[in-house]
C-alpha cells in the first residue's frame, strides 16, 4: 500500500530536518572556539616543551642511583682492600 503525501506534509518533514542544523552564525562560534582552544594548547604544549628542555638539560649529568650504588660498592671493596678506614658522613 502506497501513502500519499501531500505538499505540506513534504514541507513539514523538510522543517523539520532543517530545525536541528546549525546556523551559520552557530558555526562560526564554534570555529572561533576551537581557534581559541588551539591558540592555548599550543602556548601550553610551548611551556612544557620549554620547561622538559630545562630538565633534561640538568638531568645530563645526573648518576643513576644502580650506578652509584655500585660504585659506592666498588670503593668500599678497594678501601677493604688498601685497609682504608672508611668515612661515615
Amino acid at each position: 500500500m502506497v501513502k500519499k503525501i501531500t505538499i505540506e506534509d513534504l514541507a513539514k518533514m523538510i522543517k523539520k530536518g532543517f530545525d536541528n542544523t546549525a546556523t551559520v552564525d552557530q558555526v562560526n562560534n564554534l570555529k572561533k572556539r576551537v581557534d581559541n582552544l588551539e591558540g592555548w594548547a599550543d602556548k601550553r604544549f610551548d611551556n612544557i616543551d620549554r620547561e622538559l628542555k630545562i630538565i633534561r638539560k640538568k638531568l645530563e649529568n645526573v648518576v643513576y642511583r644502580n650506578e652509584f650504588e655500585d660504585l659506592k660498592s666498588r670503593v668500599k671493596e678497594l678501601e677493604d682492600l688498601f685497609a682504608i678506614p672508611s668515612r661515615k658522613h
